[in-house]
């Protein structure tokens, strides 16, 4: 009998949920909504309860006599003997189901997507359920890493509610969808690029093999370089006219791109122009699954451009390797036992994250996300499945209130400083059909946005206990965006990205073997990921990562165009240029020979009290610390500036050499990025190196103008360059006199601008 009675127990126990037992544990009772209604009035009964089971408050049942004891009473005593484990686990879920009524209660004013996407969450995850076998997480919440640093919360929020949702493991492709993934290798470039098979003697002649080139002109890109050191090298023109069939795009992308790029379309969308002509070029390089350098991003220009173009190239990607991957879910589940081969079900690599994009700030990591949305979602009036949109809006929105409305910086500091431009963060996005989940898991996201310094916290470095890069070793495209301000933020950042970039995986993180592309499993994933580095300019260390790290075995496509015209034709004042070239035998010595040039030819000239008011604009922070210090042991009259000095010691070293009180001002070019200061009161300058951004160069210039009491004719800038500038010596005095002033003897040249 106590068997039947504990497993009648147990059955009644197993038709509540979650809520009636924890309601029960509580209170000693079934919730009123649930109580069964029958024809007959029942009396009320007042039972005593055991005392392992929980006793109810009232002194009417504490002091009446016992009756017999209630069915739900006796389910109520077995529930104490839950384990705190599941009591916890089921606090924590009911903290989940709270937070997403939360999510749906939103303002009247303007948050109507959200009330719809957590509807829609709620009843897609239903019908998703009946042919779905719940799975959790191999890897928990702990998917990604919270930074070991004291400022954050101990724990990083994961999304691990919607985990089978989004599981690519026990997801079927839907016939309706008409995602097919049976697509001809002959045609979609994306199925030829994974498919393709390398040999071992191929990865070995790479060490010997020399690298290729051809040089094209195209239309608006200008000149472009294909160079490869695998043995075929392809090169091609764009056609006039494209035709969106064969760039293969995957559903819904062929009718949501047309209005998502409508902004930067005059006229009605044609079939053959829903690209800008820039774009065009772009994306047929991108879609040809070549590494791709772009130097002329600006945030000015094309910054949006950009990024629209490469979105649909990442939206693209997913879709396909998502698809092929559900469409091999589904002809397994078809597939009799012992009939097939396991290599055609050979669809994916170590881990499950393929796309990486690196940006600067949670600005530029928002504009990303709400261009994911549009693509997927377009004109279609029935809204996709975002979940934790709300949570991300606030995370990575902005308050336009916080900006000061005096601030008058260029236009080039807005576009690049808007919004939220926090440089800490990652987040993991999965998409599955026309589903998004941000918050995503690490391991169990397709597409990863950070930034170089939230990639830098969680891959560490050696010796460190908590690290993890194993996400990175299945990347088949990674995007850097605007690589010319991680030189100003921290460059070492992206140089241990790239040392950890599809690296074997220490762990296993539950994949099946049985469907990772050899060419994973080899270790040869670097040479089937896609790189596209976008920046605002030619740089020297820039050039090195994409020729060091970049090995695609389809090629490397670099645009190089030459400027005509340099920045110093922007200067608007009248003012003798002075460039003095010093001599440096190699690379390596050219910060000594920087150093002692200035020391001994360029600083006692401006000794005398009569150069007062001299500014020295200096790029790297090691050299300012160099020369900082030596000013220090000359006991030199100056004050300096850089991107740690506090406000108040910025608004005493200006004032000090405004006045003349200090004869030298230090200036830091990170300072002049991220703040634009006007430094009044220049009479000379000297810049100890090129800057690294053209235009900073004719600015810093300008701000001679800013108090100008007649000394005119007196001012002076000075300029120190060596043969190894040639790319920013280009930039500020034009390509043409570049190439004289380094082909020619003299080691001094005189230019004047202004109006005369």
């Amino acid at each position: 009998m106590g068997k039947r009675r504990s497993r009648s127990q147990s059955q009644l126990l197993n038709t509540l949920t979650k809520k009636q037992k924890k309601h029960l544990r509580d209170f000693g009772e079934e919730h009123p909504f649930y109580d069964r209604i029958s024809g007959k009035e029942a009396k009320p009964q007042i039972c005593q309860l055991s005392e392992s089971s929980d006793t109810s408050n009232s002194e009417s049942e504490s002091e009446s006599e016992p009756e017999q004891v209630s069915g739900y009473h006796k389910l109520l005593a077995s529930l104490k003997n839950v384990s705190e484990e599941e009591e916890e686990d089921e606090e924590e879920e009911e903290e989940e189901e709270d937070s997403v009524v939360d999510d749906a209660e939103v303002d009247s004013e303007g948050a109507d997507d959200d009330v719809i996407v957590e509807e829609e969450t709620a009843a897609a995850s239903a019908k998703m359920q009946e042919n779905v076998t719940l799975s959790a997480d191999p890897e928990g919440q702990d998917g990604e890493k919270p930074p070991d640093t004291s400022d954050k919360s101990p724990e990083e929020f994961t999304d691990a509610k919607h985990e089978s949702l989004f599981s690519l493991e026990t997801n079927f492709l839907e016939e309706e969808s008409g995602d097919n993934c049976s697509l001809k290798a002959s045609q979609d470039p994306f199925v030829q690029h994974v498919s393709k098979e390398l040999k071992e003697k191929e990865i070995q002649a790479l060490a010997t093999n020399p690298k290729t080139t051809h040089q094209l002109k195209w239309p608006i890109l200008g000149q472009i370089v294909f160079s490869s050191k695998f043995q075929k090298l392809e090169t091609f023109k764009p056609p006039k006219d494209i035709d969106l069939k064969s760039l293969h795009l995957q559903k819904p992308l062929e009718s949501t791109w047309t209005k998502t790029n409508s902004q930067f379309l005059s006229g009605p969308p044609k079939s053959n122009s829903l690209f800008t002509p820039l774009q065009k070029e772009l994306f047929l390089i991108m879609n040809s699954y070549q590494d791709l350098f772009y130097p002329e991003r600006t945030a000015l220009k094309n910054g949006e451009e950009i990024r629209h173009v490469y979105c649909l190239h990442v939206i693209n990607h997913v879709l396909k390797a998502n698809a092929q991957v559900l469409g091999n879910n589904s002809r397994r589940r078809n597939q009799k036992l012992g009939v097939g081969d396991d290599d055609d079900f050979r669809d994916q690599g170590l881990t499950r994250p393929k796309v990486l994009i690196v940006v600067p700030f949670r600005e530029a990591a928002l504009r990303v996300v709400q261009l994911f949305i549009s693509l997927l979602e377009g004109d279609s009036k029935k809204k996709i499945i975002v979940s934790n949109k709300k949570r991300f809006q606030g995370e990575y929105g902005s308050d336009p209130e916080e900006r000061p409305p005096n601030l008058k910086r260029p236009e080039d500091y807005e576009a690049v400083f808007m919004g939220n431009i926090d440089d800490h963060f990652r987040i993991g996005v999965a998409i599955l059909q026309r589903s998004i989940r941000l918050y995503a898991p690490f391991y169990s996201s397709d597409i990863l946005i950070a930034s170089p310094l939230g990639l830098r916290t969680i891959i560490g470095g050696e010796g460190e206990k908590k690290r993890d890069f194993d996400f990175l070793s299945s990347i088949e495209l990674l995007i850097i965006d605007q690589a010319d301000i991680y030189l100003m933020q921290n460059w070492e950042h992206v140089l241990h990205l790239m040392n950890h970039m599809n690296l074997l995986p220490l762990d296993s993180h539950g994949v099946d073997f049985s469907r990772v592309r050899m060419w994973s499993l080899n270790n040869w994933s670097k040479y089937y990921r896609q790189t596209l580095l976008f920046g605002a300019l030619q740089d020297a260390q820039i050039n090195s990562v994409f020729n060091k790290y970049c090995v695609n075995l389809q090629g490397q496509v670099t645009v190089r165009n030459v400027p005509l015209t340099g920045s110093i034709n922007h200067v608007l004042v009248q003012l003798p240029h002075v460039f003095q070239r010093m001599q440096a035998e190699n690379l390596a010595s050219v910060i000594d020979a920087r150093f002692n040039f200035f020391v001994n030819k360029i600083l006692p000239q401006y000794r005398d009290a009569v150069m007062s008011h001299t500014l020295i604009y200096i790029p790297s922070y090691f050299d300012f610390v160099r020369l900082r210090n030596y000013f220090k042991k000359e006991e030199l009259n100056f004050t300096h500036i850089c991107e740690y000095t506090q406000k108040s010691g910025v608004s005493r070293a200006r004032h000090f050499f405004l006045q003349g009180e200090k004869q030298f001002l230090l200036l830091t070019e990170r300072f002049h990025f991220y703040k634009r200061y006007t430094i009044k009161g220049i009479r000379n300058l000297i810049f100890y190196e090129l800057p690294t951004y053209p235009h900073f160069y004719s600015e810093i210039c300008n701000m001679l103008r800013a108090t100008s009491r007649g000394e005119e004719a007196t001012w002076t800038c000075t300029v120190l360059y060596s043969k190894y500038d040639a790319q920013r010596l280009a930039a500020v005095v034009g390509v043409e006199r570049a190439a004289q002033m380094l082909q020619s003897k003299k080691n001094v040249h005189l230019f004047i601008t202004g109006e005369k």
